[in-house]
């Protein structure tokens, strides 16, 4: 694991724990870092640290009730091939939430956790070789 100064947290809230490890580990590459399941657990994949709150984790307590739904805000993960990844998550089952959409930075669609957080997965767009 990446020393504590040189990785973002995120909080996700979620409503199963268990289902949620098994969802990043398994779907997106994610590694289980700490497990108090079912209130708790963190997974990691790279810089990113999530942490997946159930509805017993402190973290959970703190949410107001008017902010208690997953909202708009979601994680970002860059992939190489993103029909791919696309491909592959549909023969999971996993549902996504928009339509593949392309501007000029690249493409992105959002999938949704077993909470209904989302996540952006996003090809970069590819860049013409400078001309000499």
């Amino acid at each position: 694991m990446m020393p504590a100064d040189q990785v973002a947290g995120v909080r996700y809230i979620v409503d199963d724990v268990q289902a949620a490890i098994d969802f990043y580990t398994i779907h997106l590459g994610f590694t289980l870092g700490f497990s108090a399941a079912p209130a708790f657990a963190d997974v990691v994949r790279g810089p990113l640290r999530l942490l997946l709150s159930g509805p017993a984790s402190s973290g959970a307590r703190v949410t107001p009730a008017d902010a208690d739904a997953a909202g708009r805000n979601r994680i970002h993960l860059v992939v190489d091939d993103l029909d791919a990844e696309i491909a592959r998550l549909r023969e999971a089952g996993l549902p996504f939430r928009s339509d593949v959409v392309t501007g000029p930075g690249g493409r992105q669609i959002l999938l949704a956790d077993p909470a209904g957080n989302l996540i952006e997965l996003f090809q970069r767009a590819r860049r013409p070789a400078p001309t000499p």
